[in-house]
C-alpha cells in the first residue's frame, strides 16, 4: 500500500476536543500503539508557514480519530484538512490549505479552504429572536453544497422557542422580517414530498410550500494586518450591497429601484446582475 490521503472538514467538536478523523486504512497498523507522531503543516492566517508536531493516539468514538491536537486559533469550524499516512511509517501528516485570498462568511473571516455546508451547520446563534430564527433555518433546513439552506416557514415556530399564541406569532414575524431586511433570508416557493422533506425549486406533483431560503454572504475579507479585520464586531451599520438570490428568483421592483438610487448616490458600484438583489444600508446587531 502506498500513501493514503483523506480530506475532511473539521467540526466545532473536533476543535474543542483536539481530534481529527483518521483514514481507515491506517487504523489496523496504528490502533495498538500508545503514541503516534502527527505533524501539522499550516499557514497562520493563510500567510506564515508553521509546522507543529504532536504525540497523538488513536481513539474510537463514532469513528477512529487522532487525539491530542492543539488546533491553531485561526482554524474555524468547516476548515478542510488533508490527513496522509504512508504504509510502514509511524508519522501522520495533516495539512490545511490556504485560500488565495481570505474570505468573510457572514462576518467570520476564513483563511483556509472550507466546506460551506459545515460552516452553515456550525452556526452559533445569539439569544436574540432573529438569532433563534436564523439558527433554526441553518441547523434544520435542507442544506445544499454551497452552504445555502431552505426550511418550510410553516414549521418554523416549533423550532424557535419564541412562545405560542399571538405574542409568539408577532415575535416570529418581526424576527423573520428583520432577517429578510438584512439580506440573510429570502421567501421562496418550494414544495414538500410525502414525508415532509422540502425541495427548492419546487418539484412538480409535490405539495406547494412557502420556504425561507438562507444563502451565506461570502465576500473578500481584509488581510490580517488590516485593522478593519474584526470578525467579532457586534452592533454596526452595514452599507448597501448586492447579494445572490436563490436559483430562479429575481429582485423585486422595489429592490431594483433602491439599487438604482444607491448607484446614483455613489453608495454602491456593483451592478445588479441577473439572479441578484440589493440589500439597502441597515443596522445589524451581530
Amino acid at each position: 500500500m502506498g500513501r493514503v490521503t483523506r480530506r475532511s472538514a473539521l467540526w466545532q467538536a473536533d476543535l474543542d476536543g483536539g481530534v481529527c478523523a483518521a483514514p481507515e486504512e491506517c487504523v489496523e497498523s496504528l490502533r495498538h500503539r500508545e503514541r503516534t507522531t502527527l505533524v501539522l503543516e499550516h499557514r497562520d492566517r493563510g500567510i506564515t508557514p508553521t509546522r507543529e508536531v504532536f504525540e497523538t493516539a488513536l481513539q474510537q468514538d463514532v469513528e477512529w480519530q487522532f487525539s491530542g491536537i492543539a488546533w491553531p486559533a485561526d482554524v474555524r469550524p468547516g476548515v478542510l484538512v488533508s490527513v496522509s499516512w504512508q504504509a510502514g511509517r509511524d508519522e501522520i501528516l495533516v495539512r490545511t490549505t490556504a485560500l488565495d485570498e481570505p474570505m468573510r462568511v457572514d462576518g467570520i473571516d476564513y483563511f483556509h479552504e472550507y466546506d460551506p455546508r459545515v460552516v452553515t451547520r456550525e452556526f452559533v446563534a445569539d439569544e436574540s429572536n432573529r438569532g433563534k430564527v436564523l439558527h433554526a433555518v441553518r441547523k434544520l433546513g435542507r442544506i445544499f453544497e454551497d452552504g445555502s439552506a431552505v426550511l418550510p416557514e410553516a414549521g418554523l415556530a416549533a423550532h424557535c422557542g419564541l412562545g405560542r399564541g399571538a405574542r409568539g406569532t408577532f415575535l416570529l414575524r418581526n424576527a423573520v422580517d428583520q432577517l429578510i431586511r438584512e439580506g440573510y433570508l429570502t421567501r421562496v416557493p418550494g414544495s414538500l414530498d410525502s414525508a415532509g422533506y422540502p425541495s427548492y425549486p419546487a418539484v412538480e406533483g409535490q405539495k406547494p410550500a412557502e420556504m425561507l431560503f438562507y444563502a451565506p454572504l461570502v465576500e473578500p475579507a481584509p488581510y490580517p494586518d488590516d485593522d478593519a479585520s474584526d470578525p467579532d464586531r457586534r452592533e454596526h451599520w452595514v452599507n448597501g450591497f448586492v447579494r445572490r438570490l436563490p436559483p430562479g428568483a429575481q429582485p423585486s421592483e422595489r429592490q431594483v429601484s433602491l439599487h438604482e438610487r444607491a448607484v446614483e448616490e455613489e453608495e454602491v458600484a456593483d451592478p445588479l446582475a441577473p439572479g441578484y438583489t440589493f440589500v439597502r444600508k441597515h443596522h445589524r446587531t451581530g
